[in-house]
């Protein structure tokens, strides 16, 4: 049965088991079942209306499912809220990126970090040197980050004057700052050029193989895709439809048929 897999909560960071979430009529996640396994940089592809934003939703807790469970590390963390799933590692980007306009990108990393000891008016007036301490680590951490995704130039320069590549590699650097277990990245590369696309891409590489994040992304550019994720998993209908290899994705009859339907795919083999 499409979207149904044996899964092992040992091998896996994320496990999806027989997801369920409806609006009304419409059927958003219809039995979807996957995995996610640690270390890896998978991808989440398929027609519009297949159900890839709404999982990652769900996933990330905006929303609860109707059935099914989330498994984190074998944690049962169905319908936990947004904030504590940050607490437990769990990153979500946005297709449009939600930066803060009027402050600059150094401060946007330097926000993302929960409780720090300056946010309390009793803290900064009890303990001034905590304060000061713990803000001189952060704004270290920010400027790491800065430097390993190569925005120096604009470290001071307003969020909201960025360019939309910008702004994703900024998305990217606050899910840094707050050092997760896993990013869901909702079309990175949605609206940027090529030439940050690539910067974007060999971030996330980086990132990756040299500090072990793991990653899932919806993404359109099949380009993309191919070069920086393994496995890739086709969602259609709210459901899985297939997983593997980029190559063997875009050979896949199936997967072929539920992007163009049944009639493009005869006009273009003819055509050929």
């Amino acid at each position: 049965m499409p979207g149904r897999f044996f899964l092992s909560a040992v091998r896996h960071l994320i496990i999806i088991e027989r997801l369920y979430k409806h609006f009304g009529g419409i059927r958003a996640v219809e039995d979807a079942s996957l995995a996610i396994e640690q270390g890896s940089i998978t991808g989440l592809i398929g027609p519009n209306g297949a159900g890839k934003t709404t999982l990652f939703n769900v996933i990330a807790g905006i929303y609860p499912p109707d059935k099914g469970k989330v498994l984190l590390n074998g944690e049962d963390i169905t319908g936990r809220k947004p904030h504590e799933l940050f607490a437990k590692g769990i990153l979500r980007t946005f297709q449009i990126a939600h930066e803060f306009s009027s402050l600059s990108v150094r401060e946007n990393l330097m926000m993302v970090p929960s409780r720090q000891s300056g946010e309390s008016l009793i803290e900064t007036w009890l303990r001034p040197k905590q304060v000061i301490a713990e803000e001189t680590v952060i704004r270290q951490r920010a400027a790491e980050v800065v430097d390993f995704l190569q925005l120096n130039s604009v470290a001071n320069e307003l969020a909201g004057n960025l360019s939309g590549g910008q702004k994703k590699l900024l998305e990217l650097g606050r899910t840094m700052m707050a050092k997760p277990k896993i990013v869901f990245l909702d079309e990175v590369g949605a609206g940027v050029n090529r030439t940050l696309l690539r910067t974007i891409g060999d971030s996330i590489l980086r990132l990756n193989r040299e500090q072990g994040y793991t990653f899932c992304m919806i993404e359109h550019d099949m380009d993309f895709i191919s070069r920086l994720c393994d496995p890739v998993i086709v969602m259609a209908a709210g459901s899985v439809l297939a997983q593997g290899t980029a190559d063997k994705i875009m050979n896949n009859e199936a997967v072929i048929e539920a992007y163009l339907g049944s009639g493009q795919k005869q006009a273009q083999q003819e055509s050929q």
